[in-house]
């Protein structure tokens, strides 16, 4: 059976911060997990929020040869943040992401392997091939389009952390150890 809601706590949906309401959802799906919960189970549109704003993080932090590298460019992750671009509407970004894609598909798997099993810093001229500026100058915003997603959804649900842990308890069956 899987968790059909998708829940965030009030203190992240009254917060001004977008954001927050994206790593509410992040820290209920890790909640989930370390519970043994399988990502199968999981809301599915959780869960692409959850890598979209994992997508958005590494190309924000190190630029798409980042997000590749730390990925191992993972087909099925790849699918899943197209799709989520897609979803949110974020079409300068897909047609970016897909651009992006291409360069990757059109290097040999050895170059690739290479690539992954390296190091990303010092000299790396595949890294500077993967590397895509353009991303900075997109004016459609990832992580307010992320968030607008999660709280316009129709399973969308915003609880006080007590019932969130009671909703979570109940579908795991047991107490949750709260940190």
């Amino acid at each position: 059976m899987e968790f059909g809601r998708i829940i965030i706590s009030e203190t992240a949906f009254n917060s001004e911060n977008l954001q927050d309401v994206i790593h509410s959802n992040i820290s209920v799906i890790n909640l989930m997990r370390e519970e043994g919960v399988n990502d199968d189970l999981i809301h599915e549109d959780a869960i692409m929020s959850y890598y979209l704003d994992y997508y958005t993080s590494q190309y924000t932090e190190g630029n798409f040869a980042q997000f590749v590298y730390n990925s191992g460019w993972d087909k099925e992750l790849n699918e899943l943040i197209e799709e989520g671009l897609a979803l949110i509407g974020a079409e300068k970004h897909l047609e970016l992401f897909q651009q992006q894609s291409k360069k990757v598909k059109l290097m040999s798997s050895v170059k690739l392997n290479k690539f992954l099993k390296g190091k990303l810093e010092g000299v790396n001229p595949i890294r500077d091939l993967l590397n895509n500026d353009t991303f900075f100058e997109i004016e459609e915003n990832l992580i307010t389009l992320n968030a607008n997603f999660l709280k316009t959804h129709p399973d969308f649900e915003v609880l006080s952390v007590d019932d969130m842990f009671a909703a979570l308890e109940e579908f795991v069956g047991h107490e949750i150890k709260r940190k």
